[in-house]
């Protein structure tokens, strides 16, 4: 799984005119499903991102989570974060999971989120076409991937 955490102010998404997610200060998580991506895995990301320390303390130190700071997250599926732009001008997304696979595993990223305590998580619609509205608070944005983590064992 791939991830682009951006720390925010606010966010909201928007699907035909609709809010139909929205947050105040926390997390939208742009997350992508990879083809050997497990329910473990997607625990395991879902434990470091609730706990990852990038949120300011008292002493405008980047030492709280999202967990700390009970923020909330916006958790949205975006297929193009595996994109692979190596060759030509078109880039390629066979590395992405195809939705049947990827559905529930975003799916399964926000649950976790809130079996981990993180009170509100909300949600895109899955294969809609989103607008995303993003206040970055810093501006903080964080990569991760769960190969570089090490979590495919």
């Amino acid at each position: 799984m791939r991830v682009l955490l951006q720390r925010v102010s606010e966010s909201s998404v928007t699907v035909d005119g609709s809010i139909v997610g929205k947050t105040g200060p926390g997390l939208v998580i742009l997350a992508c499903a990879g083809h050997n991506d497990t329910p473990f895995i997607i625990q395991q990301m879902a434990k470091k991102i609730a706990e990852l320390r990038i949120f300011r303390d008292a002493d405008d130190k980047m030492n709280l989570s999202l967990l700390d700071t009970q923020g909330q997250a916006l958790v949205i599926s975006q297929f193009t974060l595996y994109a692979d732009a190596r060759k030509g001008r078109r880039p390629s997304f066979t590395d992405a999971a195809r939705p049947d696979l990827a559905k529930p595993l975003v799916d399964l990223l926000a649950q976790c989120l809130r079996d981990l305590g993180v009170k509100h998580v909300d949600t895109g619609i899955f294969g809609a076409d989103m607008k995303v509205a993003i206040h970055n608070d810093g501006p903080v944005t964080i990569w991760l991937d769960s190969v570089d983590l090490g979590l495919h064992g």
